[in-house]
């Protein structure tokens, strides 16, 4: 497994392809589809999959297009596709309650094949109610839940301080030798953030 970060958009959202074998895995497409899609075409990839780690309208804007383009499938939670646009910001999850083609939803210790490699799916709710870290190998796709020194915000609209404390407690628990990919910024590796992290004290 080979993976590629592409930071995009005005949000600097980290795209994340996991190439194995000619196929590959997109994980959290929120900004500039003709710039994966190009991506893609360059390393001669066929996408297997798109999997999001939460719903938030700058991790799934390019999801749509790529959808259309490739006929890939859609792993989701459930409990985002379920949020209520808020009134006053109804762009904070693009999408829900759309039935999009090939949409699956995930939960909570499922274990999904894609593009020839497994990832189990941990719930870790908080940033938002449907917030998702996915494992696969030693990575750990931490979304908005976990940043390298710090973690995500939760005063948006389905945010939970209490939850998400608890997440990363979870979190803490598993093995300090997972790298982590985060939403936004750089890599880091557990045992670092276990360490230095204010927040996973």
């Amino acid at each position: 497994m080979t993976i590629h970060s592409l930071p995009l958009g005005a949000y600097q959202t980290n795209t994340y392809i996991l190439e194995n074998d000619g196929c590959c895995v997109i994980i959290d497409p929120g900004f500039a589809p003709e710039t994966i899609l190009t991506f893609l075409a360059q390393k001669d990839l066929t996408i297997d999959a798109i999997m999001l780690t939460h719903g938030h309208f700058d991790h799934v804007g390019a999801v749509e297009k790529i959808l259309e383009v490739t006929g890939c499938s859609l792993w989701l939670s459930e409990k985002d596709w379920q949020q209520d646009a808020d009134p006053a910001s109804p762009s904070f999850y693009p999408l829900a309650n759309h039935n999009l083609p090939n949409m699956h939803f995930y939960a909570e210790g499922d274990e999904i094949s894609a593009a020839g490699m497994t990832f189990t799916v941990l719930e870790t709710p908080g940033h938002t109610p449907g917030s998702v870290c996915l494992l696969t190998e030693n990575a750990l796709f931490t979304g908005d839940t976990l940043f390298a020194g710090s973690c995500g915000r939760t005063d948006l609209p389905g945010g939970s301080w209490t939850t998400i404390q608890k997440s990363l407690r979870r979190l803490s628990t598993l093995d300090d030798a997972l790298r982590v990919y985060p939403g936004h910024g750089d890599s880091t590796t557990l045992a670092a953030e276990k360490q230095y992290n204010p927040y996973m004290r």
